[in-house]
């Protein structure tokens, strides 16, 4: 089975990823992992990832194409994949598309994790951290026994810059611009199986086993 996970940041697309390849048995693939298992086998693309890394530069869809498909070429993914952050835009879809076609391969599902932009915002913002041991806090679902103030060491917590709300609206406007109109490419396929991403972590799991069991 092969398996795309969409949704805005804060969604958590990464804990039902973790799951989702847990009980498939399938490979958990993001651009990330791709890029740095490249780079540290020295492939040929791999090192052309690595020259617009260490200039902290975006590496090219070119470049990027080409490492996904080295990855999904490989004989972990035979049983099937769960793609996890690409493709991001239309173009990388359609380019996606070709890649599989050479590999005999197609995507059989695309979940989105369905969550308000306003729960997502109180779920970004609300996250708090310790100065010092590093421990994470929310102020919402994992709050400090004394506001501001870490549990563990008593030192002072702080909200990460990219944690502020006009930071978090501007991920979310990107997400939405640029990412968003996938969810119609994919439904007009017929791929796209919505999740409610608001519940517990361990209901949102069993929706989507269910949902993908279920699509078989």
């Amino acid at each position: 089975m092969n398996v795309l996970i969409m949704g805005p940041p804060g969604a958590g697309k990464g804990t039902q990823a973790e799951k989702i390849v847990q009980e498939f048995g399938i490979p958990h693939i993001s651009t990330g992992d791709a890029f740095r298992l490249a780079m540290k086998e020295g492939t040929e693309l791999g090192q052309k990832a690595k020259a617009f890394v260490d200039q902290g530069l975006l590496v090219p869809d070119e470049i990027t194409n080409g490492i996904v498909k080295e990855r999904l070429a490989l004989a972990d993914c035979e049983k099937g994949f769960l793609l996890d952050g690409f493709p991001r835009t239309i173009q990388q879809a359609e380019t996606l598309d070709g890649i599989l076609q050479e590999l005999g391969k197609k995507i059989d599902h695309v979940v989105d994790l369905k969550v308000d932009r306003g729960f997502l915002l109180a779920r970004l913002t609300g996250r708090r951290l310790c100065k010092t041991c590093g421990a994470t806090y929310h102020v919402m679902f994992n709050p400090p026994q004394m506001e501001g103030i870490c549990d563990k060491d008593g030192e002072e917590l702080y909200q990460r810059s990219d944690d502020t709300e006009a930071k978090v609206g501007t991920r979310l406007d990107e997400y939405t611009s640029k990412t968003a109109p996938l969810l119609a490419y994919y439904s007009e396929k017929g791929l796209l199986r919505e999740v409610n991403g608001e519940k517990d972590i361990d209901a949102v799991t069993i929706d989507i086993i269910s949902c993908l069991r279920g699509s078989l």
